[in-house]
């Protein structure tokens, strides 16, 4: 099981990095039109996809070899001093939380009764720090963390 979703995992990244691009590409190229119902479903599909991740992330982080287990069987001293148990075990899991409360911010905006142009900003720029957090965050294959990985799982 934790392998199914290890690769759904990975799957719903890139959904989400496509949903973020798109609800930021969108709120920039209409920055002085209404705020449209569209814009407001591609920050719920977002926001709901993103949970969905959370909720198969703390799977993987309890049950697999790299969080709750990699703390408990080397202490957090270890695991502090070790870069890539560090990233796997605190720092991505961290990240990509902090990205998801900023998903999240950045649609209670859309259901507010502010002007449109404050919506489309606000927007950007939820959404955007969250795109730059989970960029960075992510075990890419060219990472000393992600080494090993593939870009496209099961393919």
């Amino acid at each position: 099981m934790y392998n199914g979703m290890l690769h759904l995992h990975s799957v719903l990244r890139w959904i989400i990095l496509i949903l973020l691009l798109v609800a930021v590409y969108k709120s920039l190229i209409d920055k002085n039109k209404p705020f449209t119902s569209s814009h407001k479903k591609t920050g719920l599909f977002l926001m709901i996809t993103a949970d969905v991740m959370l909720l198969v992330g703390i799977y993987q982080w309890i049950v697999g070899p790299w969080g709750l287990k990699s703390i408990q069987a080397n202490g957090m001293s270890v695991v502090m001093k070790n870069s890539v148990l560090r990233f796997f075990a605190i720092e991505h899991f961290v990240g990509m939380l902090v990205s998801i409360i900023l998903i999240h911010i950045g649609y209670s905006y859309t259901k507010k009764n502010i002007p449109d142009v404050t919506k489309h900003k606000r927007a950007v720029l939820y959404f955007g720090l969250a795109l730059l957090i989970i960029l960075t965050f992510i075990p890419w294959p060219f990472r000393e963390a992600g080494a090993g990985r593939v870009w496209f799982p099961g393919m």
